[in-house]
C-alpha cells in the first residue's frame, strides 16, 4: 500500500488562486469559507470551500492545484463534490433495466384491472340470479286470471279482497229468500191437505 506524500505548503496556501478559478464558473455568493484540503497520491492538493448553492447540502467546491518543480502552483481541476452525508442522486440505472421494470409494472397494473373487472362481472351475475329467484318465488295464487298480480285495495285485510266478500253477500240473501219461499209452499200444501180431510169427514157426521 502506497502512502500519500506530504502536502506541499505552497499548494495548501494557494487559496487566492483557487478562489479566482471558482469565480470563473460560479458566482462569488455561492462560495463559502475554506473547509480544509485533501492531499492526493500524485502530490497535488484539493482545496475545499463550503458551498452555498441551494439544493446541495453537504457538498463542497473543490479546486485541485499542483506544482511542477519550482514553478508556481497551477489549477488542475475545479468541481463541486459531495462530502460525507451529502444528499446524493439515486444510483444510475441503465435504460434497458429501467424499461424492463416499467413494462413489468404496466403488466401488473393490467392484471389488477382485469381481476377487478372479473369481480364486478361476478357481482352483476349474482344480482341477476337473485332477481330471477325472486320472480320464480311468485305463486300462482299471487296472480289474477289474466296472469297479473292481485292488487289489494285500501281496507283489505290479510290479503282478502273486500270486494269479493261484497259480491258473495247477495248470493246468501237470495238463498235465504228461496228457502222462505219453499217453507211457504210447504205451509200451503199442508193447508190444502187439511181442507181435504175436513171435506171427507163431513158425510159421516151427517149420518
Amino acid at each position: 500500500m502506497t502512502s500519500k506524500p506530504d502536502a506541499d505548503a505552497r499548494l495548501i496556501g494557494a487559496h487566492d488562486l483557487a478562489l479566482a478559478a471558482l469565480r470563473e464558473i460560479t458566482p462569488a455568493s455561492s462560495i463559502g469559507p475554506a473547509a480544509g484540503y485533501l492531499p492526493e497520491e500524485d502530490g497535488s492538493v484539493s482545496l475545499r470551500f463550503e458551498n452555498r448553492l441551494a439544493g446541495y447540502p453537504g457538498w463542497y467546491w473543490t479546486v485541485t492545484v499542483a506544482r511542477v518543480d519550482d514553478e508556481d502552483p497551477t489549477v488542475l481541476e475545479v468541481e463541486l463534490l459531495p462530502g460525507d452525508g451529502a444528499l446524493l442522486a439515486p444510483e444510475w440505472v441503465p435504460w434497458a433495466e429501467r424499461l424492463a421494470e416499467y413494462r413489468a409494472h404496466q403488466a401488473e397494473l393490467a392484471e389488477a384491472a382485469a381481476a377487478a373487472d372479473d369481480d364486478t362481472a361476478a357481482d352483476d351475475d349474482a344480482v341477476d340470479e337473485l332477481v330471477v329467484d325472486d320472480d320464480d318465488d311468485l305463486d300462482d295464487d299471487d296472480l289474477d286470471d289474466d296472469g297479473e298480480p292481485d292488487i289489494l285495495h285500501a281496507g283489505d285485510l290479510d290479503g282478502v279482497d273486500i270486494d269479493e266478500l261484497d259480491d258473495s253477500e247477495p248470493d246468501d240473501e237470495s238463498d235465504d229468500d228461496e228457502s222462505d219461499d219453499d217453507e211457504s209452499d210447504d205451509d200451503e200444501s199442508d193447508d190444502d191437505e187439511s181442507d181435504d180431510d175436513a171435506d171427507e169427514a163431513d158425510p159421516d157426521d151427517e149420518e
